[in-house]
């Protein structure tokens, strides 16, 4: 089993996370650099992610602005699409494994499914997630294939458990993840 580990706002949570994803060639890695630009329901952008392909999985360094304060379920979803105001052109959490929502769910989780973050009262947030089931490498579970894939922030926090987002409430900040090609 691995461990899906969270840094936000002096907290550390660990996840536990079922189903490796595929080792990296050796050529790999460093090289694989995404970015998404993440914007609220009227199009103001409230943050940024930058994602790297690490051995474990992809590293997402979130930071935010101008957010609500307090807890927030944090997804990857099925389309490279944020359409706001509500986001539903994302569609549903990235789920290549066919899985069940949630990381305490005996029958989960999506592969999308990542830790709750913590939005400080002054609307600012700073969290690394370990996404330990996705990649940014060709694959079933990579994030930058088919119609590519988005980072998405709830209203509310995820339950972890219940199917298909974790009674998280609406979207309220969307960004797509678009590949960065590394500098020369």
């Amino acid at each position: 089993m691995k461990y899906l580990s969270l840094i936000s706002a002096g907290a550390l949570a660990l996840v536990l996370v079922a189903s490796p994803v595929a080792p990296l060639r050796a050529d790999e890695g460093a090289a694989l650099l995404a970015r998404a630009e993440l914007t609220d329901g009227q199009g103001k952008t409230v943050g940024v992610a930058t994602l790297t392909q690490g051995e474990k999985g992809v590293i997402i360094k979130l930071e935010l602005k101008g957010m609500p304060a307090g807890e927030h379920a944090f997804h990857v979803h099925e389309s490279g699409k944020c359409e706001g105001p509500d986001f539903k052109s994302s569609g549903g959490h990235f789920n290549p494994f066919g899985k069940k929502h949630g990381a305490k769910n005996p029958e989960g989780p999506h592969a999308g499914d990542l830790p709750n973050i913590t939005v400080a009262a002054d609307g600012t947030c700073t969290a690394e997630v370990t996404a330990t089931l996705v990649t940014l490498a060709e694959g079933k579970n990579s994030l930058l294939g088919g119609t590519g894939t988005c980072l998405m922030i709830h209203e509310k926090a995820d339950d972890e458990t219940t199917d298909p987002a974790g009674n998280a409430g609406a979207r309220i900040a969307c960004g797509v993840i678009q590949k960065v090609e590394p500098k020369k």
